[in-house]
């Protein structure tokens, strides 16, 4: 059986808003073979743990990344942000998205060779996009713009990939799809995934981590709604196909109800 190392550990983590404690006392080790599920009620943390992992936001306790995550100057992590967090005003094409996905190796004055660019349209290929390459990116749907932060996130190859509920804005034909690749990406790269559905990336996820201010690792991909209850993780779940279909009741509790 192949070892698993530790690549990111978080250590005695908050993160406080105007006042308001967003995480208190994450304690979180992240394996070089983990495809996380995180998830968790609207305003419990979900986003705040994500940008505290990125340098995003500043923070109390410690984060260490393992030698495995670092190149250089940078750290070999990929992240797709959400789609409403992008400026689709920007001049920019698909094309320049992916391949801003580079910048952290070659600098803001760096050039891109033509392997990079060979690189970036046999991503989109992959993505079914390729066609769309030169297009300004206020000019592409959300879900054709996402499947163009995917490209973006992966071109580095990273060794770990963070995606913040990346299928928001994916159409359902596409849906299926991106789950497929994102599976195969997971047996090259640790991946953690930020989604409210968890009817549907429980089918995928390998083990789930519930956020609610405080962060509890459940290494698991199927949750009762018992288990839901003792992580203080009070979200609806609504499932599809042959996923079982749970409901939690109201409870009172630091965040609130999140529906599908």
């Amino acid at each position: 059986m192949k070892e698993r190392n530790i690549i990111l550990s978080l250590r005695s983590v908050s993160v406080a808003y105007d006042g308001y404690a967003a995480l208190e006392g994450v304690d979180l080790d992240i394996y070089d073979d983990d495809f996380i599920g995180i998830i968790g009620p609207n305003g419990g943390g979900k986003s705040t743990l994500v940008k505290a992992i990125m340098g995003a936001v500043p923070y109390s306790g410690t984060i260490t990344f393992a030698d495995a995550l670092r190149s250089g100057n940078h750290h070999r992590i990929g992240y797709m942000p959400q789609v409403s967090q992008f400026d689709t005003r920007f001049p920019i094409s698909i094309e320049e998205v992916v391949l801003s996905g580079l910048q952290a190796e070659k600098g803001f004055m760096g050039r891109y060779r033509e392997q990079d660019k060979a690189k970036a349209h046999a991503l989109l290929a992959q993505m079914g996009i390729s066609d769309l390459a030169d297009r300004a990116i206020g000019e592409v749907s959300g879900g054709e713009l996402q499947r163009a932060l995917l490209c973006r996130a992966i071109i580095a190859e990273p060794r770990l990939l963070i995606l913040d509920e990346p299928t928001n804005f994916v159409d359902n034909r596409f849906e299926h799809e991106f789950y497929r690749m994102v599976k195969q990406l997971s047996e090259m790269m640790a991946i953690v995934m930020v989604s409210h559905d968890l009817g549907t990336i429980s089918s995928v996820v390998r083990s789930i981590v519930c956020v609610n201010r405080h962060v509890h690792r459940h290494n698991s991909n199927v949750l009762t709604e018992e288990q839901l209850l003792n992580y203080d993780c009070p979200i609806q779940i609504l499932s599809h196909g042959n996923i079982p279909h749970t409901v939690l009741e109201h409870h009172t509790g630091d965040g609130c109800h999140h529906h599908k």
